[in-house]
């Protein structure tokens, strides 16, 4: 009864620091990609896509860290949407959309 006793406890116990040997030791140092993109000083970027509708269009906007990137204007009724470079203002037209 002892021996049996002894057998199934020691048995548990080697179990248990198996399974405590096993699992990996929480590590502080940073991944590569994470220190990489910190030590470029580089920041993450908010990005907001902005809709204004009224009767005449829909306006789509993306901002990308406050700055922006794109805007779409779909007219209302049959006409084609057109794109408005945001440095310039010129206006222009996907021919054939694919």
């Amino acid at each position: 009864m002892k021996i049996a006793l002894f057998l199934s406890l020691s048995l548990s116990f080697y179990g248990l620091a198996l399974a405590q040997s096993a699992a990996p030791a929480p590590s502080t140092a940073t991944p590569p990609a994470a220190a990489a993109s910190r030590a470029a000083g580089a920041i993450e970027q908010r990005t907001e896509r902005i809709q204004i509708e009224d009767a005449g269009a829909r306006i789509d906007e993306l901002r990308v860290g406050g700055e922006t990137k794109t805007i779409t204007v779909q007219p209302k009724g049959r006409l084609p949407a057109y794109q408005v470079e945001p440095t310039s203002g010129e206006r222009s037209w996907k021919i054939l959309g694919f």
